[in-house]
């Protein structure tokens, strides 16, 4: 996991609605500098999309996220994912993931989840939902008792405020949905999300 955050400071998240468009969706991010995406089981098409990027687009590294199930582990793992994302912590999911043999970034937004994260071995989180649960400050309050945690937040995260969240030692990366807007998916701009794929990539707002 912490190869995979490494890679991009932006981990799109997105939700398709139409597995046909998720190849074209995957180069365009790809195109603007971002080699990971996570899409989100939150649709009827998200497993068809995982499995159409996973076969049409390997160079990107495609996970499967919001899972809040066990269930929809080997689900995902057979759809193609390479890694899976939940919202919140679970014993299930962090049994089912490493009986998949799939990395997992379980979501945590308490200190006594980061706790039971941390004993589980986790060192890298999905911190959700960031902005509501505090944010740059909870972050920065995070860093003293678990100096060796790091964090990927997620919600409330946008384009106005991502780059704080990366100057913060113990954030490698961030997870937003800003780069595909749902607009622009529907309408097949593939043009404006590289646009927006390439100043995450270089760090603009």
């Amino acid at each position: 996991m912490q190869a995979l955050l490494a890679r991009s400071p932006v981990i799109p998240v997105v939700a398709i609605e139409d597995a046909a468009a998720a190849p074209a969706l995957a180069r365009a991010l790809l195109a603007g500098g971002l080699s990971v995406i996570e899409v989100t089981l939150r649709t009827d098409d998200a497993l068809a999309a995982v499995a159409a990027i996973a076969r049409d687009v390997p160079d990107i590294t495609v996970g499967a996220g919001t899972l809040t199930t066990a269930g929809q582990v080997d689900a995902a793992r057979d759809a193609g994912a390479r890694f899976l994302v939940s919202p919140g912590y679970s014993d299930a999911i962090v049994e089912a993931a490493e009986h998949a043999g799939l990395s997992l970034l379980p979501g945590v937004s308490t200190a006594t989840e980061l706790m039971r994260a941390q004993a589980d071995g986790f060192d890298h989180v999905k911190f959700f939902p960031a902005v509501p649960s505090g944010g740059i400050g909870a972050l920065n309050a995070f860093s003293g008792p678990f100096p060796a945690m790091r964090f990927c937040p997620t919600g409330g995260v946008h384009s106005g405020n991502y780059l704080d969240f990366l100057q913060l030692p113990n954030v490698p990366c961030v997870g937003g949905s800003w780069l595909t807007p749902a607009d622009a998916v529907a309408a097949g701009d593939w043009s404006h999300i590289e646009t927006l794929a390439a100043s995450a990539a270089e760090g603009r707002r």
